[in-house]
């Protein structure tokens, strides 16, 4: 069947992404918009909009062109919002790059994506530099104000600020972002002023976001999680947000501390850490009055022992690239154990058999396929992957596989690519991690299926223990297959110092397949 969301349906105004996310000014002018939380160097809301409308003065009057691509390759920052929507203000599109990349990566996108010009940080340089050879890019920027010896700042293309936007359409792209969707190579992503502002309406009205939150940016501005609702939403709403480029735990909690952040958006790494690290004692969370959690699957026992020990509400979300970011959203206090909530507001899902194609019944697992206003325009170049994704009705595939309970809760169970198959049963590794997590000396897991000729996978689960703890792989089995139904049992342990992520939070199977 299909399930609509039970909240009210939301009324998404027309406007631009950058219009959208500049409301806000008018109201608080002088209140922090972007602290950088390593330096404490601060944007106002009204610093913020004229630099945005600075930016894209000067575009304008450089000759840029609607439409044209303008790649951004840097950690978070506050001057990361002020090029992207700067881009946006004067027509452009912005197509967002993982600063982990490599040359070759990097390479990749700014050829697919057609990029004219590169706005980055001085430590990626020498890898942008590089990858721009032979590809389109003419120009390169800094972030740093001063710029960098040969390289000048993103602050030489400023200008006398836009009183108004370039004319665009809202069902135009502004945004390219990366996505590996539901299998194969990465590819753009193409989100529309209007995709982007119906997300920001259907998390905002659910998560009650407003100008009295200051939420953490650590998830990255890259991604669209980071980008949209760490960073546009809570611009919308008038909120204070402070960055940071990279995790590190001391300093996430001190500036949690330091700030009084009241709401923090984090994967399930994170959430790992504040339910188990001794560090979390020495700091003062009390401000923290959700924690919400996305980009990957979190279990309940996990989410209750975070709450339990901060002493505020965990909950979680679901959502990918291709659908804007959020698709599914807790319900105000009436979420449950496991749930990645209901059907965000105006969005409809079901639940196909991956074989068939037909509708499951409630409780049974199969692929979620989701229907909304954020659904993509499509991938870039790319039609064959967009016909694959996105049925002409509307309906996207979303390659995870899960069920829905008689209330319209989702839960997550996998990825249909990462299922393993053993012996024709369906072992979801997520699954299993789930349990691995629940034992008092593991610290972190991951689940892959190795080949077996017999059974045709088995799952091999790689394991960090806690410090000084010395569980042997017997007695970490014996627990597992305790829990499980007896397909699900793990054929073999590695132990490891360390299970590889992504800076969303998604375990890299495929290093561990590879190591």
């Amino acid at each position: 069947m299909v399930f609509r969301s039970p909240l009210p349906p939301v009324t998404v105004p027309e406007t631009t992404i950058t219009g959208f996310v500049l409301a806000a000014v008018a109201a608080h002018p002088d209140k922090p918009a972007l602290v950088d939380g390593p330096t404490g160097r601060t944007l106002t809301y009204a610093e913020l909009d004229r630099a945005i409308r600075s930016l894209a003065g000067g575009l304008v009057a450089r000759g840029f062109q609607r439409g044209q691509v303008v790649a951004l390759m840097a950690p978070n920052c506050p001057e990361f919002a002020v090029a992207l929507h700067g881009v946006a203000l004067a027509g452009g599109v912005v197509t967002t790059i993982n600063p982990t990349y490599t040359v070759h990566e990097v390479q990749r996108q700014l050829a697919d994506s057609g990029a004219t010009a590169v706005i980055t940080v001085g430590a990626l340089l020498g890898t942008v530099a590089q990858a721009a050879e032979g590809s389109a890019v003419t120009e390169l920027y800094v972030l740093e104000a001063d710029g960098v010896e040969g390289t000048p700042s993103f602050t030489s293309l400023f200008g006398a600020e836009l009183a108004e936007p370039v004319e665009v359409s809202l069902d135009d792209a502004a945004l390219l972002p990366y996505s590996s969707g539901t299998t194969g190579l990465t590819k753009g992503v193409r989100l529309s002023h209007r995709n982007l502002v119906s997300n920001i309406c259907q998390a905002a009205s659910t998560l009650g976001f407003t100008d009295d939150d200051t939420s953490i940016a650590v998830l990255p501005f890259f991604h669209a999680y980071g980008m949209q609702i760490l960073m546009n939403m809570g611009l919308n709403a008038g909120a204070t947000v402070v960055t940071m480029p990279r995790f590190d735990l001391e300093q996430f909690l001190a500036l949690h501390q330091q700030h009084g952040v009241t709401r923090s958006f984090v994967a399930p790494p994170i959430v790992l850490a504040l339910a188990k690290h001794p560090l979390v004692d020495s700091y003062d969370l009390s401000s923290l009055t959700q924690i919400i959690s996305g980009a990957a699957p979190l279990s309940a026992e996990l989410a209750d022992e975070a709450a339990t020990r901060i002493g505020c509400e965990v909950v979680q979300g679901y959502g990918m690239t291709e659908l804007t970011t959020v698709a599914h959203l807790p319900v105000p206090g009436g979420s449950k154990p496991g749930s990645v909530g209901v059907p965000a507001p105006s969005t409809e899902t079901k639940i196909i058999d991956p074989g068939t194609g037909a509708e499951v019944a409630l409780g049974t697992d199969g692929e979620i396929c989701i229907r909304g206003p954020q659904v993509m325009l499509g991938y870039l170049n790319n039609e064959s992957a967009t016909r694959d994704m996105v049925e002409p009705d509307g309906w996207l595939h979303t390659g995870d596989i899960g069920h829905l309970d008689e209330d319209g809760h989702l839960y997550v169970v996998d990825r249909l690519k990462e299922l393993i198959k053993y012996k024709g049963f369906q072992v979801p590794p997520a699954e299993l991690e789930a349990v691995l997590l629940t034992h008092p000396d593991i610290a972190d897991a991951a689940v892959i299926g190795v080949p077996d000729e017999e059974a045709g996978e088995i799952p091999v689960a790689h394991v960090v223990l806690k410090p000084g703890r010395t569980t042997s792989a017997d007695e970490i089995s014996a627990f597992v297959a305790e829990r499980v139904a007896t397909y699900k049992r793990l054929g073999g342990i590695v132990f490891t110092d360390s299970i590889p992520k992504s800076a969303s939070g998604k375990i890299l199977r495929r290093e561990l397949r590879q190591q």
